[in-house]
C-alpha cells in the first residue's frame, strides 16, 4: 500500500515535517496481503533503518527472525495445529480489571473490525477463523517474529516499541504494509522450539509484512484516535 498524501489546489507543503506527518498518519495495520514476494534486500533495508531507534544506554534489545517461503509456512502450520488443539493457556495482554477507558476503545475496535470483515460479533466460529488468519500472517509473504531477553525490564520493552514503530514506518515509505500481532505470544513455546530460541528469549510479537490487498474491505478500515486534549495535560502555558 503506497503512502497516501492529501492533494489540493494550494502549493503542496514539501517540508520535512509535512512529509513525516503524512507517513505517520497514513500508516495502518493491514490484515489482507497479496502473495507478491518481497526481496530480502528490501527487508534488510527496512531493518537497517529501524535499528537507528534509541534504546536505554544503547542496549538495542531487539532480535528479529525473518521468515519467507517454506520457513514461514512451516511455522504457521505448527502454530495453527496448536491453535486448533486449543491446549495452550489463553494470553491476556491487559490486566484484570482493565482500565475503563481502554475497555471502551477495545470494544470499539472489535466492533469496527468485525463489521469491516462482515463477521457478526456473536459468530464465534467466524471470529475463530479470523484469529487463525493471524498465524498465517494474513497471507503476507514475509513473517517477522520479534524476541527480547525476557529478563529485561519494562524500560527495554519501551525501547523495543520504538524499534517496532521504525520497522512499520520504514516499510510504509517503501510501499509495503505491516500488521503487528501480539497474538503470537500465546504460542511462545511452539515458536521457541521451532526457531530454537534460548530459554531466556521471550516473544514480543509477530508482524506481517508485504503488499496490501487494496481490494479487501478490511484494509479500508480507519481506527479513531483520541483527540490531543483527551490525553494531554497542559501546565505552565499562557493562554
Amino acid at each position: 500500500m503506497q503512502p497516501q498524501f492529501a492533494t489540493s489546489s494550494r502549493t503542496p507543503d514539501t517540508s520535512p515535517a509535512a512529509a513525516i506527518d503524512a507517513i505517520i498518519r497514513s500508516r495502518m495495520s493491514v490484515r489482507a496481503f497479496r502473495p507478491a514476494p518481497v526481496p530480502r534486500s528490501l527487508v534488510s533495508d527496512i531493518l537497517d533503518v529501524a535499528r537507528a531507534a534509541p534504546s536505554t544506554f544503547n542496549t538495542q534489545p531487539w532480535r528479529v527472525y525473518v521468515l519467507a517461503g517454506a520457513a514461514r509456512a512451516a511455522l504457521s502450520q505448527k502454530i495453527l495445529a496448536a491453535h486448533e488443539a486449543n491446549t495452550h493457556p489463553q494470553f491476556a495482554p491487559f490486566p484484570t480489571p482493565q482500565p475503563t477507558d481502554c475497555i471502551a476503545r477495545q470494544n470499539e475496535f472489535g466492533g469496527l473490525l468485525y463489521k469491516a470483515l462482515g463477521i457478526d460479533r456473536a459468530d464465534s466460529m467466524g471470529r475463530g477463523r479470523q484469529t487463525a488468519r493471524n498465524y498465517m500472517f494474513f497471507g503476507a509473504p514475509i513473517g517477522l517474529i520479534f524476541t527480547i531477553n525476557g529478563t529485561l525490564t519494562k524500560h527495554s520493552w519501551l525501547d523495543y516499541g520504538l524499534f517496532l514503530q521504525n520497522v512499520m514506518l520504514a516499510a510504509h515509505t517503501r510501499g509495503l504494509a505491516t500488521c503487528p500481532q501480539v497474538s503470537f505470544v500465546r504460542y511462545q513455546s511452539v515458536i521457541a522450539q521451532h526457531l530454537r530460541l534460548s530459554p531466556s528469549d521471550a516473544v514480543v510479537c509477530g508482524m506481517s509484512l508485504g503488499y496490501a490487498d487494496e481490494s479487501a474491505a478490511v484494509n479500508s478500515l480507519s481506527m479513531p484516535r483520541e483527540a490531543v486534549d483527551g490525553f494531554a495535560v497542559w501546565e505552565g502555558f499562557e493562554e
